[in-house]
């Protein structure tokens, strides 16, 4: 199977603007809100994203960003990922469906389909599944729009 891929692509649709799904994607409070702690985001092109989720380390590099259309992630290696020269791509669109509805589109794409790499594409694939998911309730409950706890 040298040279062979797995790809995935999944889609959410959110009640609430698309703006407020960019902005749960590109502030860092927001964001380690929804995915885990200690998330970090740069959201500018050759800026980064870096979360650890069920004991994946995602760190990315940010490789397009159009407001708020789109965000293209190449993944760095990390602790967990089997050893190779993958390109490992996550490229999010971001669709304004109505006024008050959008969708996000997660194309997920160069892991290898080498047996090595089975167990990290499916742990990938499967967090993916759930923290958009997570995205959706927590922006459809309003809780992006909380003021945030006071640091003492």
């Amino acid at each position: 199977m040298s040279g062979a891929y797995r790809s995935f692509a999944h889609r959410v649709d959110i009640d609430v603007p698309v703006q407020r799904v960019w902005r749960a994607f590109t502030d860092s409070r927001l964001l380690e809100k929804w995915t885990a702690r200690g998330a970090t985001v740069t959201p500018r092109e050759k800026g980064s994203l870096r979360a650890v989720f069920g004991g994946i380390e995602h760190d990315s590099h940010i490789d397009v960003l159009t407001v708020p259309q789109r965000m293209r992630l190449i993944l760095m290696p990390t602790r967990g990922m089997p050893a190779g020269e993958a390109a490992i791509v996550e490229d999010f669109l971001f669709e304004r469906l109505s006024l008050k509805a959008s969708a996000v589109r997660l194309l997920s794409s160069g892991v290898p389909s080498a047996p090595v790499w089975v167990t990290y594409y499916l742990q990938k694939r499967r967090h993916w599944e759930l923290a958009l998911t997570r995205l959706k309730v927590f922006l459809e409950k309003g809780l992006d729009e909380q003021p945030p706890e006071p640091r003492y």
